[in-house]
């Protein structure tokens, strides 16, 4: 009972903070005259930050190294466990526009919300809208903003984190911009996979920004060697938090594309001859029915 009463109070605050948020968005964007949108889509955050205090049972630590110029341009990556983690990341204090799925910009009034703040829609069954994701995102890092990345392309059942795709790898290294690796804990529980319904009591839910991965040197074919290594250093902060082996997050574990392979290797590194290997796409293909889709 107390999670069905918990769920209603929630589900009903997001619901009015979103529609109270259109006009307040509708501004932004009127007065926003950053090439980027950068300061309309600050103000979408804003509205995803709030919707992690109108729950009174989530306790939420936000640490790590933040990039002290906000408008350097960043790669960013992080696994991804619930529906809860995009507005839980968003209170890290810098803007980046973010990959989402086309079913969500379709959404009315959260849609809106979402062309408005400038953020990049991708529907995975067509080939050219995956190709305009990457046109986009090379757009935003020109104009100095960051974009974001869920590389799993879908929530994890399990708890544990996925495989990752190539291409925000690749597409940092193309555009010599940092990598810099989010690791994110707890929403799994706070929130889980297929569940609309909040639990009272989760886990303390945790964000780690990790230091950021240097591409400069990287060759578009270490694209692979750069993505497990990333993968792995994400890996290897939840194993932290859960005081746990590796291998016991590592939702690839006992492959090629282990984290425990990966945590010292990268691009460059003996290892990277790997890079060919198969079990990971370059972009990740289309999804069976009913599955989730890359983005929030």
């Amino acid at each position: 009972m107390r999670s069905v009463l918990t769920s209603i109070w929630v589900w009903f605050a997001i619901g009015t903070l979103i529609v109270l948020w259109v006009p307040v968005m509708l501004v932004a964007r009127a007065v926003d005259r950053d090439p980027a949108h950068y300061y309309a889509g600050y103000t979408l955050r804003i509205m995803g930050r709030l919707f992690t205090y109108v729950n009174p049972f989530w306790d939420v630590t936000l640490e790590g190294a933040f990039p002290e110029d906000p408008r350097r341009p960043y790669v960013v990556v992080c696994n991804h466990f619930s529906q809860a983690d995009p507005p839980i990341i968003s209170r890290v204090p810098w803007e980046m526009k973010w990959v989402a799925k086309k079913q969500l910009f379709d959404l009315p009034v959260a849609g809106w919300l979402l062309h408005l703040s400038g953020d990049i829609s991708v529907d995975r069954r067509r080939k050219k809208s995956r190709a305009r994701v990457l046109t986009t995102a090379r757009d935003y890092l020109e104009k100095r903003c960051s974009v974001m990345f869920f590389p799993e392309g879908t929530r994890s059942r399990d708890g544990r984190v996925q495989r990752f795709s190539d291409g925000a790898f690749r597409l940092a290294i193309e555009e010599g911009v940092p990598v810099l690796p989010l690791a994110i804990d707890g929403t799994h529980e706070a929130l889980p996979k297929n569940s609309l319904w909040f639990k009272p009591n989760p886990e303390p839910i945790r964000v780690q920004v990790l230091e950021p991965v240097e591409t400069d040197g990287c060759s578009p074919d270490q694209a692979r060697a750069l993505q497990r290594h990333v993968r792995a250093r994400i890996a290897q902060q939840i194993a932290d938090w859960r005081d746990a082996d590796l291998d016991t997050v590592d939702g690839r574990s006992g492959t090629e594309a282990a984290a425990v392979r990966w945590i010292d290797e990268g691009p460059g590194s003996p290892a990277q001859s790997a890079g060919g290997a198969s079990g990971e796409a370059s972009v990740k293909p289309s999804s069976p029915p009913g599955a989730s889709e890359p983005g929030r």
